[in-house]
């Protein structure tokens, strides 16, 4: 299982607003993630909006592809697209939230000990 680790920038002016959100992800959009292939997915938020995401898949770019292809996660996105910046100043080349997050490189990962 492989680790990717993204950013997209939240526009301060929402956050709360997307917290909430996020309080209550649809049940049929998290079946559609589980099914895509996604794992251990997490968001994390800062003050300023640096959100930052954390999921494991065999393959991201298949399990992207097949989030792609559901009814639910083009309304997901549809809907999610207003909170991010880039969203309407071309930062983001019209593309939604998913399609246009920057993934960041792993450049540590404490492996387990022998003695665990």
């Amino acid at each position: 299982m492989n680790r990717y680790c993204f950013c997209l920038q939240v526009r301060p002016e929402r956050l709360d607003e997307y917290v909430e959100r996020h309080r209550a992800v649809w049940p049929d959009m998290q079946a559609a993630l589980r099914d895509a292939g996604w794992h251990n997915y997490s968001l994390f938020l800062r003050g300023d909006g640096l959100l930052i995401g954390y999921v494991e898949a065999d393959d991201l770019e298949a399990t992207r592809q097949a989030m792609a292809a559901t009814e639910v996660n083009a309304r997901w996105q549809s809907e999610m697209t207003e909170f991010f910046a880039g969203a309407d100043d071309g930062t983001a080349d019209g593309r939604p939230p998913d399609e246009s997050f920057v993934l960041l490189p792993e450049i540590f990962h404490l492996t387990p000990s022998t003695e665990d």
